[in-house]
């Protein structure tokens, strides 16, 4: 009996879902049965806090001006937007908008007017 021969005789003597449970129709190794996955639930709005970076567009949206970072966030901390107890977070606020203004360019929700003053770009 050649090789080709041979495979064609397993194939045809194994039944169909022999290595499938008892009773699992339709079962797929790995992975759930199907229907059975349940919808992940979507967290609320009030349930997440607002990032740093989403205060501070926010803070600039309102004001309509352009604005130091210091200033935005320390009108976020006033607004109770945002919570930190970093020693420094205007750093980190200015670090973040560099980052998303050289990452997503003209679709930044902030555009540099002048050395540290941000505006909203939206």
């Amino acid at each position: 009996m050649s090789k080709t021969t041979k495979k064609k005789a397993k194939a045809e003597s194994t039944p169909k879902g022999a290595g499938a449970p008892k009773g699992a129709a339709g079962w797929t190794k790995g992975g759930p049965k199907p229907g059975t996955a349940k919808p992940a639930a979507k967290p609320q709005a009030s349930d997440k806090p607002m990032s740093g970076l989403d205060a501070a567009a926010k803070v600039l949206a309102e004001a309509g001006k352009p604005m130091r970072a210091k200033d935005m966030v320390k009108a976020a901390l006033a607004k109770g937007l945002w919570k930190t107890s970093g020693a420094t977070p205007w750093a980190t606020i200015y670090t973040a908008i560099i980052r998303e203004i050289a990452a997503k360019g003209d679709g930044a929700r902030f555009k540099k007017t002048d050395r540290g003053h941000f505006a909203f770009n939206g």
